[in-house]
């Protein structure tokens, strides 16, 4: 198969079929098309979508509500001013819309608006147009703000509107850069980024028609993610396959031999560390909220393209053009190799080797203070938190909060076939709740909204829906919704999500690996420095979001992404290390197989760490603070992993157990089979390459 791959005509047709049928493909077919439902968001199964699934019954169940905030910079709103204000409040839409109300110390008034809108992109039209009427010929010193759900929804659409094209820019050219630095060459650059380029697009068509095919759910930031993914681990895979088929050329004139070997000795590696991530990444249609289900698929199909597109078009497309791509540092023949060279990685390892005990305390050490700050963390972003940029429906509501009770803007929901006047009492009755009304009733269903005296996010408004709800249990199906129910049924949901796929990803990714080595000790060996790299992430991230980037917490989803990713992305370097290990432990032993292997794949392998933590560290640009701490926590987690546990703990590991590493294989073939391939160099080679298959 590798040696069709690189022939000549067979490389230029697979070059040309695969760019010209993928961008057929993206352009043609392109993404399927999101249909959205008001549960999409909401955990599967819980009380919040009972609620949004029962109000479905009623004739206006459709849409959401806007509340406009009126307030004077100072003093209290004067009777000409309220005049002005029901003037401006008369031009919106007036089909449920109720009255002005004045708060008691006189400095506020506000309006519920109703928005009659399906999506988020037509929900911010209408909210667009709310800000528009009501900001028109108000007196001087009277502003006028719209917050409620559906501004929140309107400030969330903004963020992402033209964000997966903002994100793929600026990954391509973070991308681009690490690129041109780790080749240095002003052409070789091209090569990966084109192929893992065209294979991102062709990604992003085929995870959409696969979910809609499936009638999996995904969101707006679903498809940025991927984007990050794709380039991420599709860039991983093709400068582990550039970096051995430079060596190679070293050692052969011809270069269709040099990448046949190359593509055959890194091959078995990449589609190892793929399956390891795809599996890792389909543990997350095992959670209860239904976009990171369609997060998890999408992302394994993308993982499946990228790892394709490396190993089928880019070995095609690099053998096209002779040696001279490398330029101006181009391989010869007859060039010492990296395992036979005293390169930095070389030394590094020579170090180890030197004092491996020590090594491997002093790196614990420093991983368990790191982690330290997990203690410390406070999960669960409030309203307010969630935006690195306050948009105008928190600071609405902030300033709504001033006046009125803070749950003005936004009560809870309670929907119910009982009797709604029922409803109310047993409502009004729970500690903490300001009052409650009937707002519409019909077809056996009522809603009944319940004003929540705390504040958004505090943990006040989290215990008065506790009690609202076992207020309401004697009372047939009666379903609390609306934004602190919602947030307490995703906290909890998170908390589960976490019990349930932590340990299903450890065991699974531990058992890729043992049936990748064929071993009991090495995987886990692996899959425990992994864990410690998450570990150790995540406490020294908790103290660079709150003592340098001001979060007041961790977002609920943000752990199980980046245990996910990292375990999955984190074996994959290990992966890349210990298979050229296991290849050389077959002719210099345990040892000097796993010396060799890291100074051969030292320079490769951190070079990939860098440019998969700088990736991931673009999702910054989105301005969210849980995409942002996702970012963050994977790109200080890869960082350790590349810099620190696979350059130094793993290895030392290695070396104290020897031979035992890669129980109960044998590292290496019995003297006499050693005697027997040397001297026969073709065989060999070729049980040097099935080491990696």
């Amino acid at each position: 198969m590798t040696d069709r791959i690189t022939r000549k005509w067979w490389a230029v047709a697979i070059v040309i079929l695969a760019l010209a049928g993928a961008m057929g493909v993206v352009s043609v077919v392109g993404e399927a098309g999101r249909t959205t439902s008001s549960t999409d968001a909401l955990p599967v199964g819980s009380d919040s979508a009972a609620a949004l699934q029962l109000r479905e019954r009623l004739p206006e169940s459709e849409g959401s509500t806007a509340v406009v905030v009126f307030s004077r910079s100072s003093g209290t709103l004067s009777p000409a001013d309220l005049t002005a204000i029901e003037g401006r409040v008369a031009q919106l839409p007036t089909a449920g819309r109720a009255p002005v109300q004045r708060s008691e110390d006189g400095t506020a008034a506000l309006a519920v608006v109703p928005v009659d809108a399906t999506d988020a992109g037509a929900t911010a039209a209408l909210v667009g147009d709310i800000r528009k009427t009501v900001k028109a010929d108000l007196p001087a010193g009277v502003t006028a703000q719209v917050t409620g759900p559906a501004a929140v929804q309107a400030d969330l659409a903004a963020v992402f509107e033209g964000a997966n094209t903002r994100l793929l820019i600026a990954t391509a050219s973070v991308v681009a850069l690490l690129l041109v630095l780790t080749y240095r060459s002003p052409i070789l650059w091209i090569f990966p980024l084109l192929v893992v380029g065209v294979a991102d697009r062709l990604a992003a068509v085929l995870a959409t028609h696969t979910l809609a095919a499936f009638s999996v759910v995904w969101d707006e930031s679903t498809i940025g993610i991927l984007s990050v993914l794709v380039f991420g681990a599709g860039t991983d895979y093709a400068l582990l396959l550039i970096s051995r088929y430079r060596d190679e050329l070293r050692s052969h004139a011809d270069r269709r031999e040099a990448m046949s070997l190359a593509l055959r000795r890194t091959g078995g590696a990449v589609l190892s560390s793929a399956v390891t991530v795809v599996i890792g990444l389909l543990t997350l249609l095992l959670a209860l909220f239904p976009a990171t289900r369609g997060l998890g698929l999408a992302c394994a199909v993308g993982v499946v393209v990228a790892a394709v597109f490396v190993l089928l078009v880019l070995p095609a497309a690099l053998v096209v053009f002779d040696r001279w791509i490398f330029w101006p540092k181009v391989p010869r023949e007859g060039q010492a190799s990296l395992v036979d060279g005293h390169s930095l990685w070389r030394r590094v390892g020579d170090r180890v080797a030197a004092h491996p005990r020590r090594i491997i305390g002093v790196t614990l050490v420093v991983l368990a203070i790191m982690a330290v700050g997990i203690g410390a963390i406070d999960t669960g972003l409030g309203p307010s938190d969630q935006f690195l940029k306050k948009p105008e429906a928190i600071a609405a509501g902030e300033r709504l909060a001033q006046s009125f009770p803070a749950g003005s803007a936004d009560p809870a929901v309670i929907v119910t076939t009982a009797d709604p006047v029922a409803v109310s009492s047993a409502a009004k009755s729970v500690e903490g709740i300001a009052g409650a009304r009937t707002v519409t009733q019909a077809n056996g269903v009522a809603e009944v909204d319940a004003v929540i005296q705390g504040a958004p996010g505090s943990d006040e408004a989290t215990q008065t829906v506790r009690a609202l709800r076992t207020a309401l249990t004697s009372l047939p199906q009666s379903h609390v919704a609306g934004t602190e129910a919602v947030a307490l049924d995703q906290a909890e949901a998170s908390s589960r999500d976490r019990l349930v796929i932590f340990p299903i990803v450890l065991a699974l990714v531990l058992l890729a690996l043992g049936l990748l080595l064929r071993s009991v000790v090495a995987p886990l060996v692996l899959v425990a420095t992994v864990v410690a790299t998450f570990l150790a992430s995540v406490g020294a991230s908790w103290w660079i979001f709150t003592k340098v980037l001001g979060f007041s917490a961790l977002d609920d989803s943000a752990p199980l992404f980046a245990f996910v990713f990292l375990v999955a992305l984190g074996v994959d370097y290990n992966i890349f290390l210990v298979t050229r290990a296991r290849e050389e432990s077959r002719t210099h032993g345990s040892r000097q197989g796993m010396l060799r292997g890291l100074a051969a794949t030292g320079g490769v392998i951190t070079s990939a760490g860098i440019l998969l933590a700088a990736v991931f560290a673009v999702l910054g640009v989105l301005p969210l603070v849980v995409l942002a701490q996702i970012g963050v926590i994977i790109c200080v987690g890869v960082l350790l992993d590349t810099l620190v546990v696979r350059t130094l703990l793993v290895p030392a590991i290695a070396i104290v157990l020897g031979d035992r590493f890669w129980w109960p294989r044998r590292p290496h073939p019995a003297p006499e089979e050693a005697t027997e391939g040397a001297t026969d160099p073709r065989g060999l080679l070729a049980e040097a390459g099935r080491a990696n298959l």
